[in-house]
C-alpha cells in the first residue's frame, strides 16, 4: 500500500502540503469525505477530507475521531490546517495532517486522490525512472483521437512534453516545435501578439486561433489546470473552426492530463531533492567523488563550484530563478541550496558569468578542480562572493583565479589587522589628523606608495591636480616623521595601509 507521504509527493505541492507526518508514515487505503453534521464512518488507512471543518474546534474533533478510527490522515484547507491548536492535536493523536490548497475543489481532489491510489496499486511504489513519460505520449494520441487533430502537450514555458503520432495535419510551426521540443521564439511571438497566453492565464476553457498569413494553420488550445494553477496547455492543429461538441470533448481531457503533469512534477521534485542532498554532502566533504560521478552524472573533467547570491528568503523564488538562469550555460548544472545561497557545479568553460545577467545580483566561482576537490572550490567561491558583497571587487561576478590580486590583498589586510599592525609607528598620527580636519593624507600616502615615482598617476587616482598632490605629500612629511627613502619604511607603511583600506 502507498503511504501518506507518497500520496502527497505524487499529487505534488500544487495541491497538498504535509503539515505533520508521524513516523512511521501510515499507509493509505481509501478516501472518505467527513460530511457536515454527521460523524464520519471511518476505517483504518482512510484519507479523511475535512470538508465541514470550518474552524479549529471542529478540526480538532475530526482529528481525534479519525485517529481513534485508525485513519491515516486528515486533509484540511487553510487557515484551519495551520492553526496551532490543530497542529498540536495532530501531533498528540499521532495522525498525519495535510493542508489542501485553498482554491482546490473537494470533488476534484477526491477524483485525483483515488486515481493516484489506483495507479499506486498497479505499480511498485518507486520513483525510479520517469513515471508517465510513455503514458503522456499515449495520452497525446488518445487526445488527438478525441479532437480529431494532431496534438502537442506543453508546459508553462512552451516546452513540448509529448506529442501525438498523428501527422496528417501539419505546418512548419508544428514541425519546428516538435523538432526543437519547444515553440520557436518567432512563432511564440506571433501567438503572444494574438493574446493567446493572456487568455490561457485567464482560465478560458478553449482558445481558437485562426489561420495566419504566413501559412500557420489554425490552433485549438486548452489550458491544463489543477487547483487553480496553470500547469501547461494542449495545442491541436485543426483545419478550421471546431464544433462546440468536439471542443468540449477536447477540454474534458485536461484533468486527466493534469494528473500526469502533477505526477511528473512530483517525480522531478523528488529527484531534485535527492540530487540536492547528495551534492550538499559532496560540497561539505561528506561524500566522495565516486558518488558525485555515478549518481549526479558528473564527468571526470574539471568543474567549478558557482555560488549564486539571490534576493530574499523565498526558496521557491531561488529555485525559479535557477530554472530560468540555468538555460544556455551548457549541460544543466547540478544544484543545491545551503544557507540561503544556490550552489551549482558546472564544467570548466561553461558560461557561468552570464548567470548574473539573468536575475542573480552576484555570482562567484571557485577555481576549476577535479571532482574530489569540489569542497575547496566551494570555499573559494564563497570567499570570492564575500568580496563581491563588500564591494571590494567591481561588477556582479568574479572567479577565484581571476581576482587573485584582490584576494591576496584582502587576506594580507585581514591578517595584518588581526595582528595590530596598523597601530605601529606614526601612521596613527596621520589617521587622527584626517579624522579631526577632514583631510585625506592617509589616502595621499597610499597612492604615493602605489605609484612610486609617478605623481601624475597618483594624482589621477585621487582625482586632484599633481601640484595639489605634491603639496599634500609635503604636509604628510611635516605631520609624521617618515623616512620614505628607506625601502623597509615604505614596505611597512604599505602593509599598514593595505590593512586599513582592505580589512
Amino acid at each position: 500500500m502507498v503511504s501518506v507521504r507518497s500520496v502527497v509527493d505524487r499529487v505534488g505541492p500544487t495541491l497538498l502540503h504535509a503539515v505533520h507526518l508521524p513516523d512511521p508514515c501510515p499507509a493509505v487505503g481509501d478516501v472518505v469525505i467527513a460530511e457536515p453534521g454527521a460523524p464520519a464512518q471511518l476505517a483504518a488507512g482512510d484519507l479523511v477530507l475535512g470538508v465541514a471543518s470550518a474552524d479549529a474546534d471542529a478540526a480538532v474533533e475530526l482529528l481525534r475521531h479519525s485517529a481513534e478510527s485508525g485513519a491515516a490522515a486528515v486533509l484540511l484547507k487553510p487557515p484551519v490546517a495551520r492553526k496551532p491548536a490543530v497542529r498540536r492535536a495532530a501531533r498528540s493523536a499521532g495522525i498525519a495532517l495535510v493542508e489542501v490548497r485553498a482554491a482546490t475543489a473537494w470533488a476534484q481532489l477526491v477524483w485525483l486522490l483515488r486515481t493516484v491510489l489506483d495507479a499506486a496499486a498497479e505499480e511498485p511504489e518507486s520513483l525510479e525512472g520517469d513515471p508517465g513519460s510513455g503514458d503522456l505520449f499515449r495520452l497525446a494520441d488518445a487526445v488527438a483521437a478525441v479532437v480529431d487533430a494532431p496534438v502537442t502537450i506543453e508546459d508553462t514555458n512552451s516546452r513540448v512534453l509529448a506529442y501525438s503520432a498523428r501527422q496528417d495535419i501539419t505546418d512548419p510551426a508544428r514541425v519546428s516545435t516538435i523538432m526543437g521540443r519547444r515553440i520557436p521564439d518567432d512563432v511564440l511571438a506571433k501567438f503572444r501578439s494574438r493574446g493567446v497566453f493572456r487568455e490561457l492565464s485567464r482560465g478560458r476553457q478553449t482558445i481558437f486561433v485562426p489561420a495566419q498569413r504566413d501559412g500557420t494553420l489554425p490552433r485549438l488550445i486548452v489550458p491544463i489546470r489543477m487547483g487553480g494553477e496553470l500547469l501547461g496547455s494542449m495545442w491541436a492543429v485543426v483545419r478550421g473552426p471546431v464544433s462546440d461538441e468536439r471542443a468540449s470533448a477536447f477540454a474534458d481531457t485536461a484533468p486527466v492530463v493534469a494528473l500526469h503533469l502533477l505526477r511528473r512534477r512530483a517525480h522531478a521534485d523528488a529527484q531534485r531533492r535527492a540530487s540536492a542532498e547528495l551534492l550538499r554532502a559532496v560540497l561539505e566533504g561528506k561524500a566522495g567523488p565516486r558518488a558525485a560521478v555515478a549518481e549526479l552524472e558528473l564527468t571526470d573533467e574539471p568543474h567549478r563550484v558557482v555560488v549564486i547570491d539571490t534576493p530574499g528568503d523565498d526558496e521557491g523564488l531561488r529555485l525559479a530563478l535557477l530554472e530560468r538562469m540555468s538555460q544556455g550555460i551548457g549541460r544543466r548544472p547540478v544544484v543545491t541550496e545551503m544557507g540561503g545561497l544556490l550552489y551549482a557545479v558546472v564544467p570548466d568553460g561553461a558560461d557561468w558569468p552570464s548567470l548574473a545577467s539573468r536575475g542573480a545580483p552576484r555570482v562567484a566561482a571557485g577555481s576549476a578542480v577535479k571532482i574530489g576537490e569540489l569542497p575547496r572550490s566551494r570555499a573559494e567561491a564563497e570567499e570570492t562572493l564575500s568580496l563581491l558583497r563588500a564591494g571590494v571587487i567591481d561588477g556582479p561576478s568574479g572567479s577565484f583565479d581571476g581576482v587573485w590580486t584582490a584576494l591576496a590583498l584582502h587576506r594580507t589586510a585581514t591578517a595584518a589587522a588581526a595582528a595590530g599592525v596598523t597601530g605601529l609607528g606614526p601612521l596613527d598620527l596621520l589617521r587622527e589628523y584626517d579624522r579631526a580636519n577632514r583631510t585625506d593624507y592617509v589616502g595621499t600616502l597610499y597612492e604615493w606608495l602605489r605609484h612610486p615615482g609617478d605623481p601624475r598617476s597618483a594624482a589621477r587616482a585621487l582625482r586632484i591636480h599633481p601640484n595639489t598632490f605634491r603639496y599634500r605629500m609635503r604636509r604628510v612629511l611635516e605631520l609624521a616623521p617618515l623616512d620614505l627613502d628607506d625601502p623597509d619604511v615604505r614596505l611597512a607603511l604599505l602593509v599598514q595601509l593595505v590593512a586599513v583600506r582592505w580589512s
